[in-house]
């Protein structure tokens, strides 16, 4: 039995010398959170708080009254809830924060098709305390779109500008990104024009904090786009997190992870963290600091890593086959008379 031993031995110790290390875990990616509150059954919006670190703004698909809910990321507990006082929700399906610290909450849904000549937008500022329950009177913007009618699940506010843009919602062929007048009117109706083709069965959309890359869900996978001069161009699909029904999009208010939001009751909140060409300008300067670097550039195509790891698993485990095979022969070699 000796000589088994030790070509057990060796190969043990060529196992782990052709293992690779485990990945460490992104130091600065947030964990994912369960929305736990009982009232939130449809979460159709997501927005990181800019005044409060860790909180998550969201709210409720049709059927819900005109609520914003603040969620701690931390606990998937609601710490506030605002009631915008004189407004009848009909459809919302986006918020999203502005660089004037206001929260925005976009009634743009239209499940019958687009039959609504018009929809609003509702702005209200983001409390400085939050607990418990918030009245606050809203200003409300009336939207149309300049080529008519049509169902809007994404909404968002450009974190540097300032102004607001649409995605609409298209099943079979494409969407569009409408932009808003440069200052909106709480008086007049706001004409959204058509600027760019999306081509996704839109959910909802977002932009990174500095306002240099803009992302698009739908159901099952995501586009990202790089924002310059006020118009999209994409440049990948980062990954997207397999949900029950994905509904919502956010940046975290570094940049550098995605959070995705679900439907249904005790929902959950992934993250899915971006690098290479998929990281906002930011996050992608400060990487070039001597020693931050590096880890795991991600494929313009959205990979998230896991396919170099991949990769590097495969390699070690036909490394170890080998070193096997060898250590297999040494032995017979060893016993000649094969007993």
């Amino acid at each position: 039995m000796r000589p088994l031993l030790a070509a057990s031995g060796i190969t043990a110790l060529a196992v782990l010398a052709v293992l690779p290390a485990a990945a460490p875990a992104a130091a600065d990616t947030p964990a994912g959170f369960t929305i736990e509150d009982p009232r939130i059954k449809e979460s159709s919006g997501l927005a990181a708080s800019r005044a409060h670190p860790g909180v998550y703004w969201t709210h409720n698909d049709s059927g819900d009254g005109p609520y914003a809910y603040a969620v701690d990321g931390r606990t998937g507990r609601t710490v506030a809830r605002v009631t915008l006082d004189g407004v009848e929700a009909r459809d919302v399906e986006a918020i999203s924060i502005g660089p004037d610290g206001n929260v925005y909450l976009g009634d743009t849904g239209d499940n019958l098709g687009g039959t609504w000549p018009d929809v609003r937008i509702y702005r209200f500022p983001e409390p400085k305390e939050l607990k418990g329950e918030i009245t606050l009177t809203p200003t409300r913007y009336t939207v149309r779109y300049e080529d008519g009618p049509r169902d809007a699940e994404s909404m968002m506010v450009h974190p540097v500008t300032g102004r607001l843009y649409i995605v609409s919602k298209k099943k079979s062929g494409k969407g569009a990104l409408y932009e808003a007048p440069e200052k909106l009117s709480s008086s007049d109706v706001n004409t959204f024009r058509r600027v760019a083709d999306i081509n996704i069965w839109a959910t909802d959309g977002a932009f990174s904090p500095d306002g240099t890359r803009l992302v698009v869900r739908g159901y099952f996978d995501a586009r990202e786009y790089r924002w310059e001069d006020g118009r999209p161009e994409e440049i990948g699909r980062p990954t997207v997190p397999l949900q029950r029904q994905g509904e919502s999009v956010t940046f975290t208010p570094d940049g550098r992870t995605l959070m995705y939001g679900s439907e249904g009751a005790n929902s959950r909140v992934s993250p899915v963290a971006l690098s290479g060409e998929l990281l906002p300008d930011s996050a992608a300067r400060e990487n070039k600091n001597p020693g931050g670097g590096g880890a795991g550039e991600q494929a313009a195509g959205g990979d998230d890593g896991d396919g170099n790891h991949t990769l590097v698993l495969g390699a070690g485990a036909l490394a170890v086959v080998a070193v096997l095979a060898l250590g297999v022969r040494w032995l017979f070699r060893r016993r000649p008379d094969g007993t």
